[in-house]
């Protein structure tokens, strides 16, 4: 069981959401700390003309109330939302908080079996905590 845990979401469309909270649930300590957290990236300058104004407040909003919602359902969990790139981002939350799990999605199989994903790849590959992937 792990005390202070950490869950990447990103709310892609194959993201297996309620697998990765089962098993938060299931792998934390009754008194763990359980952070979901999400990572805006960023939209490069040349894009950003192609969104309407106050598109990132509206998005960033949007993603907090989900969290919010989600976080409700597991004891001591708390919801967090960044922004930069997601595997930096997650890698130094893990630093710098003394994560003990990380408990993440990655894409499911398909012609390439072995493919995580280049975040979960990211985390898996630089983090010395335990790392649950579900599918």
């Amino acid at each position: 069981m792990y005390k202070n845990v950490l869950v990447p979401l990103s709310f892609d469309e194959d993201q297996v959401v309620e697998a990765v909270l089962t098993a938060a649930a299931t792998l934390a300590d009754p008194d763990a700390v359980v952070t979901l957290i999400h990572v805006m990236s960023p939209v490069p300058d040349y894009a950003s003309s192609y969104f309407p104004a106050g598109y990132k407040d509206e998005a960033r909003a949007s993603i907090e109330a989900s969290l919010s919602t989600m976080a409700r359902d597991l004891p001591n969990a708390r919801s967090v939302v960044c922004e930069g790139r997601p595997s930096n981002v997650i890698l130094a939350w893990i630093k710098d908080r003394g994560i003990d799990c990380v408990i993440m999605s990655a894409h499911k199989p398909g012609t390439h079996e072995f493919n995580l994903g280049t975040t979960a790849a990211q985390v898996i590959r630089h983090v010395s905590c335990a790392v649950h992937v579900a599918r």
